[in-house]
């Protein structure tokens, strides 16, 4: 029997199913989060909030990148990876300005809505677990995922921390901490983005 291709555009059924469902959860949960950290006045949920925008944004990316060229995944990845660094920036900026300003976080808000956003990522992050070792779009979305489960648990702890100790600086800290991770998963998004341009261009010449 000739390869007509059917196995090809059923995984690719697939992907994409599994990524409009991970884009919606994120997009969902990343208003949610970002009013709660509003009400909060918490830098842990605001900056779990921007990294859940970005993971929707790579969702979307690698939606469009869908059976497109190598080129184009690896540099879809790229502008992931780019935009990750610049919100795990911005997220150290509000930290910085948070602590200049003072700030009053809610613990009830930082860990009640902290355990929903975790339960989101972890079924995510089991839809994803087949495709992490796929094409570098892909991957780029599951070190998303992964990067919030370990923000999520952050910020319950540091809910409870900031209840124990009657201190926002808890919040702080996992406020900084999750930039600084943010960071690191583009930097090592955009280092993957990079490898595969180069083996892109190597077998296009």
């Amino acid at each position: 029997m000739s390869d007509c291709g059917c196995h090809h555009e059923a995984k690719n059924a697939h992907e994409r199913r599994v990524l409009v469902i991970a884009l919606a959860l994120n997009a969902a949960m990343a208003v949610i989060g970002g009013i709660g950290g509003w009400i909060a006045q918490s830098t842990g949920l605001l900056a779990d909030a921007l990294d859940m925008l970005a993971d929707a944004t790579a969702y979307a990316i690698g939606l469009i990148a869908i059976g497109r060229t190598a080129r184009f995944k690896a540099n879809a990845a790229w502008l992931s990876g780019s935009v990750l660094l610049v919100l795990g920036l911005g997220i150290l900026v509000e930290v910085g300005r948070r602590i200049v300003y003072g700030a009053e976080p809610l613990s009830g808000w930082m860990i009640g809505i902290s355990l929903l956003s975790l339960v989101v990522n972890l079924t995510v992050l089991r839809m994803l677990s087949k495709l992490k070792s796929g094409e570098v779009h892909l991957r780029a979305t599951w070190l998303f995922t992964r990067a919030d489960v370990v923000a999520n648990i952050g910020v319950i702890l540091a809910g409870f921390f900031v209840w124990w100790l009657a201190k926002p600086y808890p919040d702080f800290v996992i406020g900084t901490l999750i930039g600084l991770y943010v960071i690191k998963e583009a930097v090592e998004i955009l280092r993957d983005a990079r490898r595969a341009r180069a083996e892109s261009s190597s077998a296009a010449a």
